[in-house]
């Protein structure tokens, strides 16, 4: 059942979220000298069970939309969707049991620390709540719509909001540092995000989900790829001159040399299967950068009580 649970709900993804929480509850640390561990582990219990529930319910109405079977009928397209309902592992009736126990688990947590540390904890998670919920539902469906609208709204709920959040569970306040802060993990999320598109853009066009690889093409949205990765790494220097990262969170820059070397291999079109290399190298850079920065924030932390 947890073998079935993990794949159901892409738990191996769920770094991408516990990252974002590490840094802006040891930033807190480090500027205020605030931490406490239970408010800590309750904000990577509810982020956790956020993100999963944000992964399933995707895939729920993905499956109700019909894109989801539309990328397994789809030759070349790859399905990112953990096909246990595009294959009848469970029952809807069963996946949706579990994606709604996720979110009161989520919700649970989030009412917990706002009695601990604030009611703006509630804004936080009302958010992300509904970023999660209407990335794929009707009638915001922000995943469909080709705008943009999808990649703002994965910044926020795996960069800012996260990021944000968690400081604001430590210290009871808002600070600009950690808005910076989220600004490197969260664009380098968002490009995991727009890349996996890549690798079923064309059943999305047939199934009517406009992602802005579908409305650009290959040519333009791999351009675009390309300046997001740029963006994500350039915002370290923009953490560093103002405070929120030490100068020796530079050592963040080389994670980014695997992902610059796969772009090299593609062309301006690709089959779709070409792209994975480029999904599990974003991935990778993700988690070693978001890494990297946690390791520069403890160790500052370390310098800061010596």
């Amino acid at each position: 059942m947890w073998n079935q649970f993990r794949k159901a709900s892409r738990f191996q993804v769920i770094p991408v979220m516990l990252i974002p929480v590490a840094l802006g509850s040891i930033g807190a640390y480090v500027w205020t000298n605030q931490f406490h561990p239970l408010l800590f582990l309750l904000a990577l219990i509810g982020a956790a069970a956020a993100h999963l529930f944000s992964n399933m319910i995707n895939d729920l109405w993905d499956f109700k939309n019909g894109t989801d079977l539309e990328a397994h009928q789809t030759e070349g397209a790859i399905s990112t969707n953990s096909g246990f309902l595009t294959k009848g592992t469970w029952s809807y009736r069963k996946f949706s049991l579990v994606t709604w126990l996720l979110f009161a688990i989520a919700a649970a947590c989030g009412l917990s620390l706002s009695f601990l540390s604030g009611w703006v904890v509630l804004i936080f998670g009302f958010l992300g709540a509904f970023i999660a919920y209407f990335y794929v539902a009707p009638p915001i469906r922000f995943g469909y719509r080709g705008k943009g609208y999808s990649e703002i709204a994965i910044l926020l709920a795996f960069g800012v909001l996260p990021v944000a959040g968690a400081y604001y569970v430590q210290a009871s306040n808002l600070d600009y540092r950690a808005l910076l802060l989220s600004l490197p993990i969260g664009l380098l999320t968002t490009l995991i995000l727009f890349n996996h598109h890549f690798l079923h853009w064309e059943a999305d066009r047939q199934a009517g989900k406009r992602t802005l690889v579908v409305v650009w093409g290959e040519k333009r949205a791999l351009v675009f790829s390309r300046v997001l990765l740029l963006l994500a790494y350039l915002s370290l220097f923009l953490c560093i001159g103002f405070g929120a990262l030490p100068f020796y969170a530079l050592l963040a820059l080389p994670t980014a040399i695997p992902l610059y070397m796969v772009y090299g291999r593609l062309g301006a079109h690709n089959k779709s299967v070409a792209y994975l290399p480029l999904m599990g190298a974003s991935l990778q850079a993700t988690m070693r950068c978001g890494g990297v920065l946690i390791v520069a924030l403890a160790l500052q932390a370390a310098i800061n009580h010596w």
